[in-house]
């Protein structure tokens, strides 16, 4: 059984068309990277599979429309506020308040050490206790996401997980996605190209309508499609390459890929390491 299916499904802000006719199937213990450039409908998609925004089509979660308790959910910001007394341990335990909750509802010692092993995944364990007035951005998100994971969902839905977070840690946080990941199926929007090299399964490109989904790897035709134009991208921090190097002709219009060996007849020197795409000179 497919973990998502998405089927004819547009969304419109208005008069603006946000998202245009996708079509998406996502198998169970997928993990998807979306893409895209801003405002071109990643987040959007997603409001629409947790049912947020009105959409025209069809969303089906495992086989089932409006299946929203097989979701976990970490938005781009969190609305809760950061002034409520409240120390992450509690933020943390919050993730049990979906299971039968009363008004004498009682956390049990099980709940509290399974809560502080979550922290502790993302290394903020000793923070266990302090206010979440006192965190940084990046503490911050950390928690939400381990909160998020500590809902054990079936399908887990990010908005810019690693949004504030330090390279390292951002390396870290997808080492532990790709561990939850054999529990659970993943959909991740991310402008973080290292996640395509470390932790996806598939991507799939977003530009109000679907550009591409598959393996993930990038090339000249699948960017310029998306953003409209030839760009060049860097990904940092692995030693494989995520886009392959690429030209854009300008007399022809064209966009074509280029092998390591005449990148670097052309251009010198390529830092390896780092994924450029280069345009012809």
């Amino acid at each position: 059984m497919n973990a998502l299916s998405v089927q004819n499904v547009s969304v419109y802000y208005a008069q603006h068309q946000a998202l245009r006719n996708i079509n998406l199937e996502i198998e169970e213990g997928a993990f998807l990277g979306i893409l895209g450039p801003n405002g071109g409908g990643k987040s959007t998609l997603i409001k629409a599979i947790i049912g947020s925004v009105p959409y025209s089509g069809t969303i089906k979660i495992f086989g089932k429309e409006q299946n929203y308790a097989e979701l976990g959910y970490m938005p781009q910001s969190s609305g809760l506020n950061r002034e409520f007394p409240i120390d992450a341990l509690e933020v943390c335990l919050g993730a049990n308040l979906h299971k039968k909750w009363h008004f004498f509802y009682r956390y049990t010692k099980a709940m509290y050490d399974e809560a502080v092993e979550y922290l502790e995944l993302f290394g903020i364990g000793h923070l266990a206790h302090r206010s979440i007035t006192e965190l940084s951005g990046g503490e911050f998100q950390k928690l939400l996401l381990a909160r998020t994971l500590l809902t054990k969902p079936k399908l887990l839905l990010l908005d810019e997980p690693t949004a504030n977070i330090d390279p390292q840690s951002s390396e870290h946080i997808f080492e532990v996605l790709a561990k939850f990941n054999k529990k659970m199926t993943i959909i991740m929007v991310t402008h973080d190209l290292s996640a395509i090299a470390s932790c996806v399964k598939s991507i799939a490109c977003l530009s109000q309508s679907l550009i591409y989904h598959g393996e993930p790897k990038l090339n000249a035709e699948i960017l310029t499609k998306m953003y409209g134009c030839p760009v060049d991208l860097i990904a940092h921090g692995h030693p494989h390459r995520v886009l392959p190097y690429h030209v854009h002709d300008e007399e022809s219009g064209e966009c074509y890929e280029m092998d390591y060996s005449q990148c670097h007849e052309i251009h010198g020197h390529v830092h390896e390491g780092h994924c450029h795409g280069h345009a012809k000179e």
